[in-house]
């Protein structure tokens, strides 16, 4: 298998994972709804091309961090099911991570609209 078949077969499986990501996970399904939402806020606002890359960053840093997320929880279940203090360790720290992560983007949010709603 050439270099390039390899590519766009790694995109594909990268493909699959976005859309197991969207259609089985609720959080992401809100977060989604909320980037609807703030592209219509954008538009309605004309925020700038930085706004729009501030903004685009933001939302791919929550969803990411949401994604790798759920992809530490899934092996946390998988390696041992039942509750464990250590697993639950794992789990917050990942969950803190897209706190994190969402705190930035509120950051950012604000620092773009605050001033053209005020």
């Amino acid at each position: 298998m050439s270099f390039i078949s390899k590519r766009i077969k790694s995109i594909g499986y990268a493909a699959k994972g976005a859309y197991l990501l969207i259609s089985t996970e609720a959080s992401i399904k809100v977060q989604l709804a909320i980037v609807v939402i703030i592209t219509i806020v954008g538009l309605y606002f004309e925020i700038s091309s930085i706004e729009w890359i501030m903004q685009t960053l933001a939302i791919g840093l929550v969803m990411s961090a949401e994604g790798i997320n759920t992809a530490i929880e899934a092996i946390a279940d998988f390696i041992h099911p039942e509750r464990h203090e250590k697993i639950g360790f794992i789990k917050d720290i990942a969950a803190g991570a897209v706190f994190i992560a969402s705190i930035v983007a509120v950051t950012v949010g604000l620092i773009i609209y605050l001033p053209k709603i005020t």
